[in-house]
């Protein structure tokens, strides 16, 4: 069966982009990426031609051309999942069951427990309320790390979930980077940063670091 012609909608610095970006290349994939600016002119997320494909106005979202349909997939573990299910070598989810819920657990506890509270549209609002943006972020996101750490201190070997990669570890990265952003020290959650540092010797995470992104700014 031939590969569908992917176009992952991005932006450099969106750390649930970045996810799929890493679920992408460590399948070896070939994808058109399509950079949305989440700033300029007051974000060109909102603008109608991307409201067409995304009506949430939020990257990443995945167009699928194959046999003729076009399919779009939004939010960054419905496409993961997804990635798994078709091309599934190598296996973002482990085979055993409880290994299988872990991983998704830790992708949760950053995508559902975090990362909401990290995002642009809230930050804003937090700003407009007359509070420190910064200090918001931040609270949010040491809490979600430290529980990351003590349940991972239990699972981890390589990597998040014993010795392969996972979509956890694809959540782990971007998210450490969000710490880094907001004024946080990483070296608090060793586990964390043992594993972050492996991910960062494979090219798939290198290829997707956003710093590497066509779009990327200073």
């Amino acid at each position: 069966m031939s590969a569908p012609d992917l176009i992952l909608h991005n932006y450099w610095r969106s750390s649930a982009s970045w996810r799929v970006s890493i679920a992408l290349h460590h399948k070896g994939l070939s994808f058109r990426y399509a950079p949305v600016h989440l700033v300029r002119g007051g974000g060109e997320q909102f603008g109608e031609a991307f409201r067409s494909i995304n009506p949430l106005a939020q990257v990443p979202a995945l167009e699928i051309h194959e046999h003729g349909k076009t399919h779009v997939l939004t939010q960054s573990l419905a496409i993961m999942e997804w990635l798994d299910e078709r091309f599934p070598t190598p296996s973002l989810l482990p085979a055993e069951p409880f290994a299988r819920a872990t991983v998704r657990q830790y992708a949760e506890l950053v995508n559902a427990g975090i990362q909401p509270l990290q995002n642009l549209s809230v930050l804003a609002e937090v700003e407009r309320l007359g509070g420190d943006r910064v200090a918001w972020a931040a609270g949010f996101i040491a809490r979600g790390l430290d529980s990351l750490e003590t349940l991972a201190a239990r699972t981890a070997g390589t990597f998040l979930v014993g010795d392969a990669v996972t979509m956890a570890d694809a959540c782990l990265v971007p998210q450490l980077n969000a710490a880094r952003r907001n004024k946080l020290e990483v070296d608090r959650w060793p586990t964390l940063r043992r594993v972050e540092a492996a991910c960062e010797e494979l090219p798939a995470f290198a290829q997707a670091h956003s710093d590497a992104q066509p779009d990327a700014q200073p």
